[in-house]
């Protein structure tokens, strides 16, 4: 069984910074995809993620392009989302999850956070 915690959420005005972090528990494959997932108020989560890793190589919507990096800490079971330049439209809850990839494409999720809050004033 693997689970996910995230933290590092919070309030932030426009233009400014925050860094999401996702500990890892349990046993995870080498082979397995990470990403982070937005769910907007009032809407589900996300089907698709708004950035992931996979084989070590970073795909992102073109909403948070150039301004979202997704990173891996395997030395700490560490997943971590650095967001610059934030936007109100930005604001959502951010769901960690692990999940498998076909041909670099996310297939699946396998196991999600509960998630942190962002939420980004104008």
């Amino acid at each position: 069984q693997v689970s996910l915690v995230e933290s590092g959420g919070g309030s932030v005005q426009a233009g400014g910074s925050l860094r999401l972090s996702c500990a890892v528990y349990g046993n995870t494959y080498s082979s397995w995809c990470w990403g982070w997932f937005r769910q907007a108020p009032g809407k589900g989560r996300s089907v698709v993620p708004t950035i992931y890793t996979s084989g070590g190589i970073t795909y992102d919507d073109d909403s948070v392009k150039g301004r979202f990096t997704i990173s891996r800490d395997n030395s700490k079971n560490m997943i971590y989302l650095q967001m610059n330049s934030l936007k109100p439209e930005d604001t959502a809850m951010y769901h960690c999850a692990a999940g498998e990839c076909r041909g670099g494409t996310w297939w699946r999720a396998l196991y999600w956070g509960q998630g942190t809050q962002v939420t980004v004033s104008s």
